[in-house]
Formats: structure tokens, sequence, C-alpha cells
């Protein structure tokens, strides 16, 4: 049985998770108060049936904030129980979503206490802190469209079928802020830049010339092999370790040349060692999928 219990912010994409994860053939139950998490899952396990083979459970800050803070102790015993239980938690910006409200007009679940929006937010972070924590993967919704969420979310949760690490490698721009999703971030500014280039300006990573710009640079060659090889030695760690997900973040200025070239190349490499390695290029809105030509690559 594989459970994945997703949670996060209110506002930041939770039901679209659940509905995503609903089309890819869980059976999925929203709302579910974390005190009776236990019984509803051992009860569900207990059955043996293969309707439930595939479960997906939402669970987020209408519960009392002791059943929160007990959740992680909770997943542990679901895995003693043999079950393959995983968090997925959703968050966003403040600002993304104050925005987001003011465009439903939809009242914050904290919002009934008296609090202001911003607190009611700020309380909510606090009270599913516990639970973030114990995540293994988390999805920053900020910049991301309901499409992009439901391809994220298709890609690296609805997908996998076999256990496994799922290794995404995201390419981004400092200019627009740093993915707090990542696991480990890279700073490529230090890099020979394609920008200051009249002719590669407008071209991205992916394009012939600015590849062909950055393979002839030297010290791009040998970042990217100090890259890889810590990539190399210690993903088998993470994977030893029984996690589930790894992001790995590459930075340039504009997020156009530099950090995607970077990430489609170490991508390619690693997809001929690892089973389950998907892209992301955060400023080309890219959405998650295998490396081009790499047949060992798969989102599932």
């Amino acid at each position: 049985m594989r459970l994945i219990i997703v949670s996060g912010l209110s506002g930041s994409g939770k039901s679209v998770a659940l509905h995503l994860l609903e089309d890819v053939g869980f059976y999925c139950i929203d709302n579910v108060p974390a005190a009776l998490l236990d019984s509803v899952i051992s009860q569900i396990a207990a059955t043996g049936d293969p309707f439930y083979e595939n479960l997906a459970v939402g669970v987020d800050v209408r519960s009392r904030a002791a059943d929160l803070e007990s959740l992680p102790e909770l997943i542990r015993r679901f895995r003693d129980l043999g079950i393959r239980c995983e968090i997925v938690f959703l968050h966003a910006s403040e600002d993304s979503l104050l925005k987001r409200y003011a465009e439903s007009r939809r009242p914050h679940p904290l919002s009934a206490r008296g609090m202001s929006l911003r607190e009611a937010i700020a309380r909510e972070r606090e009270l599913l802190g516990p639970v973030m924590a114990a995540a293994e993967l988390i999805i920053d919704t900020s910049q991301t469209s309901v499409y992009q969420l439901r391809d994220a979310v298709r890609g690296r949760v609805g997908l996998r079928t076999e256990p496994g690490l799922s290794i995404l490698i995201e390419s981004f721009g400092y200019k627009h802020g740093i993915p707090l999703d990542a696991d480990f971030v890279f700073d490529l500014r230090c890099l020979p830049n394609p920008y200051w280039e009249i002719s590669l300006r407008p071209l991205t990573g992916r394009d012939p010339q600015v590849i062909a710009y950055l393979d002839a640079q030297p010290a791009v060659q040998e970042m990217y092999r100090d890259i890889l090889g810590f990539l190399q030695r210690w993903i088998p760690r993470y994977a030893d370790f029984n996690r589930n997900y790894l992001t790995v973040a590459l930075g340039c200025t504009g997020g156009q040349h530099r950090s995607v070239y970077m990430a489609d190349k170490l991508a390619t490499e690693l997809a001929r060692e690892q089973q389950q390695v998907l892209i992301r290029h955060t400023e080309l809105r890219g959405i998650d999928r295998p490396p081009e030509g790499a047949g060992a690559a798969s989102p599932g």
C-alpha cells in the first residue's frame, strides 16, 4: 500500500494536487483530522483491498496543533507496518497567498479566530511547521500555475510506480529568487555569461550556439565535473537513507543560459545511472520532464 499525505498552506494548491492524484488512480480523502488518521489508515490497510493500493489523504491546519506535531511519529509507525508513506507539502510566499485570497474572496481557515489574513497565514506556517519539516517533497507554488502544479505532481508523485529516489534538476534565475524547495543549490554566476555576447543574448542554454559557447569554456567544464562528482558521491547516500525525492537547483543571474545548460548536461549524465531523473527550467516555464535522449530516465 502506498500512502501520500498532502498538506500545506491554505491557498497553495492542495486541492489541485489531490485532484491530480485522483485522476491518475489514487483513492483520495480530503481534510482528514490528524487525530483520526491512525484509525482511518489502519482500518483501510487491514482490509487488504487492492482498491486502496494507492491512497492520498489531505491534512491541513484545521487539525489540532498537538495532532499535527505527532504526525511525523505516526508516519514512522505506518512505515514500520510496511506502508509506503510520504508527505508532500505545498507552500507559497505571503504575497502570492494574499493575492490568491483577494481574487477568490474566500476566508482563511483561521480567520474565524479573529486574526487578520496576514496573521492567519503566519500562524498557519507555525502550526504546520512540524508537518513541513517531516515532508519528503516540498513544492513552492508561488510562481506556479494550476497546469504547472498538476504537471509537477503528476511527474514527481503520481507516476512513480516503484520505490526509489526521484531526482529533479532545476534551473533558476537569482534575480527571481532561490527556489525554496531545493535540497542543494549551486551558484553558477561566476561562470562566463553568454548574455554579454550580443548574438547569444536572446537564446537559451538549450540552443546549439549557446551550448557550443559554454562547451568551450574551461571554467564551465570544471564546474560541471565538480558538481557531477559531488552528486554522484552523495546521491547513493540519500537513496540509502530511504529518501523519495531530491531537488538540485542550479542558478545563474537570469536563469536563461548557464543554469539551463548545466541542468540539461547534469540531468543527461545522471540519467545514465539513476532511473528517475526530471528537469525543470523555472524561468523558461518548463514542466518536469526526463532529459532529452536519455532512455534510462523515467518519471515513473
